[in-house]
């Protein structure tokens, strides 16, 4: 072998060698591209799932709070409609219960609509059923007690007499 085929099987070693060299940097770096993107993939899914269940949480939360002073309210109303001959006390007492009523619809408490609706098992709770011919097929006819929700959960339903 002359020197002059020693440095062309030399370059062609090189050349091999550095073909071998960019195979494995591509391979490796794709291997880490493809790492970092299921990485950051989970993450952006644990953000979205961790904010979530915030929110849910906030929404329990807010709800339980709202449900334990609902019987406040109720109080609140019933004070407001007694008679009494202090029309002071009367508008004080009404006052007070506007003010209670704000505050829990700024949490997002609503009422739930029932006289005159159809029943829906899962807004109203059936106490009573009458027969009347005037009203429709599961009509809500009268209501016992409120029924109250934040946003689509059911804080409280609604206590109805339902006809028909």
């Amino acid at each position: 072998m002359d020197k002059e085929e020693v440095v062309n099987n030399e370059n062609e070693t090189k050349v091999e060698n550095a073909n071998v060299i960019e195979e494995k940097n591509n391979s490796e770096y794709d291997e880490l591209n493809d790492r970092y993107k299921r990485l950051l993939a989970e993450f952006e899914n644990y953000k979205k799932r961790s904010q979530k269940e915030k929110e849910n949480i906030y929404g329990m939360i807010t709800g339980d709070v709202v449900s334990s002073m609902l019987p406040i309210m109720d109080n609140l109303e019933k004070a407001a409609e007694a008679k009494t001959e202090d029309t002071q006390y009367q508008d004080g007492v009404k006052l007070v219960a506007r003010q209670f009523q704000e505050a829990l619809k700024r949490l997002g408490l609503e009422e739930i609509e029932a006289v005159g609706q159809k029943f829906d098992p899962e807004f109203h709770e059936a106490v009573s059923h009458i027969e009347d011919e005037t009203k429709g097929e599961q009509e809500i006819v009268q209501e016992y007690r409120k029924g109250y929700r934040i946003g689509n959960k059911v804080v409280r339903h609604s206590m109805v007499i339902v006809a028909n």
